[in-house]
């Protein structure tokens, strides 16, 4: 049992210090790959889907001299190398007007492409296309219970073991975005909700940055009529799910409110599985004729296949929601020029 002489602070708190701390997990060297498996490391399909997204919306700006992509939460690069490997079999020089931000807290990597800006922070009024691939579920937030008189109270957490107890009554702006997005007022005890103001303010903030373009967000979520009643906060460690623990140890994620994330704008939310199948990904199986007439390509487009149909999965990473917002774009676009 945790001895009252702990630190107990809210789980925002603790997540931020534990994840972006000095000695946090996001800053430490070797990266996040090894600890979770995100699209962009399933397949370099993910990437080419990104580069062709990133054509369309260069078509849709007109091909502006420079053109942006900027990743949010770029890990080590791998997305940005991946595009990067992906846009010399672009038209109209795109390759040689894009310009490529990371915007990551950790140091640059050794061995990143020199045409990178690694940064802290996003870009002010860029033109281009702005993509965050999971970085919302890791934008600390505060975790609601209700009490045994269905008051929401603040959960608070012992970095050093993750020992809980309940904390004060959740009030003010916290309260009213619980009331309009995930009420607990009244209801049973024990039923948890994670609070997503900071994360619809981070949102929000990123779009702003974006002078002309598109702003996707890439995650895990849920909406309004179909919340866990439980929340989702979790920690993964080597690969694995493990008990979330804020003393830097582990990766720390919740899902997101992607409907609150997009109130009030025109925002859409597109499952992952039919954004990539718009921007080509192809799960079919290559002609068995292919094994004969040349046994490698079969296996290459076998194996592209495989790799197809693990980002397309409902179950799995096709279940994914894309945010999509876009900024100064033609209004008379056609629809289905950039998503569906």
């Amino acid at each position: 049992m945790a001895s009252e002489q702990q630190e107990w602070v809210g789980w925002r708190a603790a997540a931020q210090r534990a994840l972006y701390g000095t000695d946090g997990f996001f800053r430490r060297a070797e990266g996040p790959a090894g600890h979770f498996r995100t699209s962009v490391h399933a397949s370099p399909l993910y990437a080419r889907a990104v580069a062709e997204l990133l054509r369309r919306v260069d078509e849709a700006l007109g091909r502006p001299p420079e053109l942006a992509l900027v990743d949010l939460g770029a890990g080590r690069g791998e997305l940005l190398t991946g595009v990067l490997a992906a846009v010399p079999g672009l038209p109209h020089g795109l390759a040689a007007r894009l310009r490529p931000y990371a915007v990551e807290r950790a140091a640059r990597p050794a061995g990143l492409d020199g045409r990178v800006e690694w940064r802290e922070t996003v870009p002010e009024g860029f033109t281009g296309l702005l993509f965050a691939n999971e970085w919302l579920d890791n934008v600390p937030v505060d975790v609601a219970e209700t009490d045994q008189d269905g008051t929401p109270r603040r959960v608070e957490v012992s970095a050093a073991d993750g020992a809980e107890r309940l904390g004060a009554e959740v009030t003010g702006e916290d309260a009213a975005w619980l009331a309009r997005w995930w009420p607990l007022a009244g209801a049973e005890p024990g039923l948890r909700a994670e609070i997503g103001r900071p994360r619809d303010a981070a949102w929000a903030e990123a779009v702003r940055c974006v002078g002309a373009g598109l702003a996707v967000a890439v995650d895990y979520g849920h909406e309004r009529a179909a919340r866990p009643p439980f929340g989702t906060l979790t920690g993964f460690r080597d690969g694995r799910e493990v008990r979330p623990v804020p003393d830097s140890s582990c990766d720390l994620t919740a899902h997101v409110a992607l409907d609150a994330c997009a109130a009030g704008t025109d925002a859409r939310l597109i499952p992952q599985r039919d954004a990539l199948r718009h921007l080509g990904l192809d799960a079919g199986r290559p002609p068995l004729a292919l094994a004969s007439t040349d046994p490698a390509a079969y296996v290459r487009a076998l194996g592209a296949a495989g790799e197809a149909a693990e980002l397309l999965d409902p179950a799995g990473l096709g279940g994914f929601r894309w945010l999509t917002r876009p900024v100064g774009l033609p209004a008379d676009l056609p629809c289905g020029a950039l998503l569906p």
